[in-house]
């Protein structure tokens, strides 16, 4: 029997990509919505897709427990992709698993960096301590699960390279915080999806982090740009801000700007996704469990803006 899965947050950002790879890859799929969600127009579009790829909507809400209890009992395991806006409500669904007592595996809301192994400062510090406090609860619950580390969305960054303000790549110069030598992984939105669903099953992921770390996507801020400049065939004028100035900008910044920046400050100036060896007592790489999996480079993702 395939396993059956239950996203939630499956209308969100990452949680559409984990929804459309579960169909496909022959899971029954279940995503709780509220009615709300399946009449508003904005989402119109994306209902109709995951319908016709067979997924089945259960109506429930994160703050009716008994509809969370009834959606949980029919599926095997539970991925929750919920925004940062309600993170702090993922208790709610983490005590209507163990309510349930049927799940054989939760995957909590991360698809981030590894949050037990940053040196962030705030505003991120709190939002991943937060995470981190949340891992602390769902071990403690002793509910089986899956943390995927699958470090920056390609989408998010790779359309500008990263460039504050920017629409497109620069053409003429690039702005670098700090020094551009730390590695950082940049993963596309469909492959972090494959990469996860694989993991359902897999006892090898089994209360491990799923690290998205592929060799090819694995590369400093200052070898992204010379890929970037090696397809345009110039070279861009290069600033590099210090750190101290980032930490500043960080500070006089406005929420969500400071965020980002906070963020950005522990990936590209502190290495904080790539600062650990993973470790099999903790951890496993995607690409490595999973050969198999033809994921996009950063190379290849940086063609579609030439």
């Amino acid at each position: 029997m395939a396993t059956k899965i239950l996203i939630v947050g499956g209308t969100g950002y990452i949680g559409k990509f984990i929804v459309e790879a579960s169909a496909k890859a022959g899971h029954p799929t279940f995503v709780l919505v509220r009615e709300a969600t399946l009449t508003s127009p904005d989402k119109s579009q994306l209902i109709d897709s995951f319908k016709s790829l067979g997924v089945t909507f259960v109506h429930g809400d994160l703050y009716d427990h008994g509809s969370l209890v009834k959606a949980i009992k029919q599926v095997d395991v539970v991925i929750s992709t919920l925004g940062h806006g309600q993170l702090a409500d993922q208790d709610k669904l983490l005590a209507a698993i163990v309510e349930a007592g049927n799940v054989k595996r939760f995957f909590p809301s991360e698809f981030g960096q590894d949050v037990d192994r940053v040196n962030a400062v705030e505003p991120a510090k709190s939002a991943f301590a937060a995470k981190a406090q949340f891992r602390r609860t769902v071990e403690a619950a002793g509910v089986p699960f899956t943390y995927v580390a699958c470090n920056f969305f390609a989408g998010y960054f790779l359309p500008t390279l990263a460039q504050a303000g920017a629409a497109a790549p620069p053409r003429d110069k690039a702005v670098i915080l700090g020094d551009g030598i730390p590695k950082v992984a940049f993963n596309k939105e469909e492959d972090i999806a494959t990469y996860t669903i694989k993991a359902v099953d897999d006892p090898r992921t089994l209360n491990k982090i799923l690290y998205v770390r592929p060799p090819h996507n694995t590369l400093s801020f200052n070898e992204l740009l010379s890929v970037w400049e090696k397809k345009i065939g110039k070279t861009l004028e290069k600033i590099y801000v210090p750190e101290e100035q980032v930490l500043k900008s960080i500070q006089e910044s406005p929420v969500p700007i400071n965020v980002l920046l906070s963020i950005s400050h522990s990936a590209f100036v502190k290495g904080d996704q790539t600062s650990f060896e993973i470790e099999p007592s903790f951890g496993v790489e995607a690409s490595a469990l999973y050969p198999d999996v033809k994921y996009t480079t950063v190379d290849e993702y940086l063609n579609q803006f030439v």
